[in-house]
């Protein structure tokens, strides 16, 4: 499957065929201690060229040497240097667009026509630095994209005409077997014909444990077969596998822009007249050529253009890498500022299938003997509560005995001979459990479904299930409530009994006998009331809700088309704990984002206030307009570094 997004390489390092980078999970030790590295040796450089224009700036020095060289071989020089940068400010206003460096370039311009050539070289040296340390972080913002592309497999072994072929990835077609060994990468998404394995889903899912999968159980393209062998039948290949869509997916990400970003540009827009009506009026009241200079050069509005999109960049790629997929910077911002989450339940607040709760024995018997007779009635039943009687009595270690004369009642339950007795389990209105008509109403007021057990028409006792919510979902809603976030609410399709009984047991809001189109009736009251809305659903029928809401968040998304079109973010897998931690990311984000900005606007200002006192000569300003790149590339970095439990 040759998946490559536009401008990703996978080079030699990224692993062969069948072995996966060293770590899918975010590795901060190495790549911060490489940025680290560098943005020293950015500092050292900037304090060294500042010094030697600061020292020779006042004892003259400079002007001794400058004024040996003539004008055009300075000229020269810094179109040759800034050439790179030069050529795109040129096709922009070519365009009629103002582009980051498009002031900078005016403050050279002044430099030149001051006849102050080495400001001019200053400028645009410390415009090629900004632009490199801009390249560097993006790069290394962007490595979860490179790496995640990196995993895409190659090669595949193909059962055709009865034998095993190997062909590319992308020559897979649907509906064929794939045969997967022991190390190599799965090429395509399908369903496991036959064989056992241990499967490491971290590609798809960012989750670090492997999983075991066996006949019936679906596998996802670029994952690693670790252990065991598979034959698969292949369902989606090429880019139209999880992976792939998840590929697609973030490097779209990178280019919706935020309303922060846009907020971002049309400052950058006006600012150019403002500091040309600055540079007027310096020149018109103080007659000053030099600090007219000076107010052009000091004064760039590229601190203004990268304050936005390094740090959303550096968050989506942070997400990405903890297996969370954000479809753009706007869905960060609103994430930010939520107020209301509105959450779906069966699949996303449970596990959406049924689970044994109770076994309670009505004769003076144990609850492993109800459980056992109940197992060995139910172990053909392809009913979902028989699986689940049956996958307790395993977890109990209760090994059911052989049934016989086994019938399945439609609506009721299931009748078989277990050890020569005749055996029943079902509901209320089996004709063998009519006279225990009262039992189990305390369980059913809890919202669990009532199973009947007998033996030769004697009640033995009551099975309750139930689908309950996830392990992890009390700890994860009370961590969105420590954020602020306190309206949270259920809604479902599911009747009252059993909504009242899981909201209780969560301690939020609930609305029950809820259809899809109730759900997005719900979203839109609460923003028409100017609520920002967060849907947390299974991305299949919460999919209209999920696209209505401010910011969709479609959980366990991976394979599914649905949820990953639908939502604004897919979690690849079902942990909650990543919708507090996503919270957690945006709102970070947003911080980092407004220190930018401010940081930014208060440098601004006082160098052109400086500048245009003549306190601040041509040279320095050309030094001191690069340092707040510096600060908000290093301050946008930081949403990189890895926080396992927090972002």
């Amino acid at each position: 499957m040759a998946v490559k997004p536009r401008g990703t390489a996978c080079g030699a390092g990224c692993g062969g065929r069948g072995v996966p980078p060293a770590s899918t999970e975010f590795d901060a030790a190495s790549p911060g201690r490489l940025s680290r590295s560098v943005l020293t040796l950015l500092a050292v450089t900037f304090a060294a060229v500042l010094f030697v224009v600061v020292v020779g700036e006042w004892l003259g020095l400079l002007e001794s040497y400058t004024r040996r060289v003539p004008w055009p071989i300075g000229l020269l020089l810094v179109g040759a240097i800034g050439y790179p940068v030069l050529r795109n400010v040129v096709r922009a206003a070519l365009k009629r667009r103002i582009t980051s460096h498009t002031l900078m370039t005016a403050g050279l311009g002044a430099a030149l026509a001051v006849g102050q050539w080495p400001t001019a070289v200053l400028i645009v040296f410390f415009m090629r630095l900004g632009s490199y340390v801009e390249s560097f972080t993006t790069r290394r913002a962007r490595r979860a994209l490179r790496d995640l592309a990196c995993m895409a497999p190659q090669k595949a072994r193909v059962e055709r005409g009865g034998k095993e072929v190997e062909v590319r990835a992308l020559e897979v077609q649907p509906g064929e077997i794939v045969v997967v060994r022991p190390g190599e990468k799965i090429p395509a998404d399908g369903e496991v014909v036959s064989g056992h394995a241990t499967v490491n889903q971290s590609a798809i899912t960012g989750e670090s444990m492997p999983v075991e999968v066996g006949p019936g159980d679906r596998v996802f393209a670029a994952t690693i077969a670790s252990s065991g062998s598979l034959r698969v039948r292949a369902t989606q290949v090429g880019s139209d596998t999880t992976f792939g869509r998840i590929l697609r997916l973030v490097e779209e990400a990178e280019t919706h822009r935020a309303e922060v970003q846009r907020v971002a540009d049309r400052f950058a827009t006006w600012f150019l007249p403002f500091v040309a009506g600055i540079a007027a009026l310096t020149f018109l009241i103080g007659g000053d050529a030099m600090a007219t200079a000076a107010v052009l050069v000091v004064a760039c509005s590229c601190s203004f253009a990268l304050a936005t999109p390094i740090a959303l960049v550096a968050a989506i790629g942070a997400a990405a890498r903890r297996g969370v997929i954000v479809k753009g910077g706007k869905y960060l911002e609103a994430l930010a500022r939520a107020d209301v989450l509105l959450v779906d339940k069966t699949g996303t607040l449970t596990y959406g299938r049924p689970a044994i709760t109770d076994v309670i024995p009505l004769q003076p018997v144990a609850e492993s003997f109800v459980l056992e007779m109940a197992a060995g009635a139910e172990k053909y039943s392809e009913h979902p509560l028989g699986r689940a009687v049956v996958a307790e009595a395993e977890r109990r270690g209760i090994a059911p005995a052989e049934p016989r004369e086994f019938v399945a009642i439609p609506g009721l339950g299931v009748r078989a001979r277990v050890d020569g007795r005749v055996v029943t389990v079902g509901s209320r209105r089996m004709p063998a459990a009519t006279s225990a008509a009262s039992a189990g109403d305390e369980l059913e007021a809890q919202g669990k479904t009532v199973l009947l057990v007998t033996a030769d028409d004697e009640l033995l006792g009551v099975i309750a299930a139930a689908d309950t919510a996830r392990a992890e979902v009390p700890e994860a809603l009370a961590a969105v409530r420590e954020l602020g976030l306190d309206h949270i609410e259920l809604l479902t399709g599911d009747n009252e009994r059993v909504a009242a009984a899981l909201a209780s047991q969560l301690g939020v809001a609930y609305r029950a006998n809820l259809l899809p189109e109730d759900k997005i009736a719900v979203v839109r009251r609460y923003q028409q009331q100017g609520k920002t809305v967060i849907m947390v659903g299974d991305g299949v029928n919460d999919a209209p809700a999920l696209a209505q809401a401010h910011v969709g968040i479609a959980m366990g998304a991976a394979g599914a088309d649905v949820a990953v079109e639908a939502a604004h973010i897919a979690v690849m897998r079902d942990d909650w704990s990543l919708v507090p931690e996503m919270i957690r990311l945006a709102r970070r984000t947003m911080r980092v984002i407004k220190l930018n900005l401010g940081f930014t606007a208060v440098y601004n200002l006082t160098g052109l206030t400086l500048a245009a006192l003549g306190l601040l000569p041509p040279a320095l300003a050309a030094a001191a307009q690069s340092l707040p790149d510096l600060v908000i590339l290093g301050n946008s970095s930081r949403l990189l570094r890895a926080r396992p439990a927090r972002f």
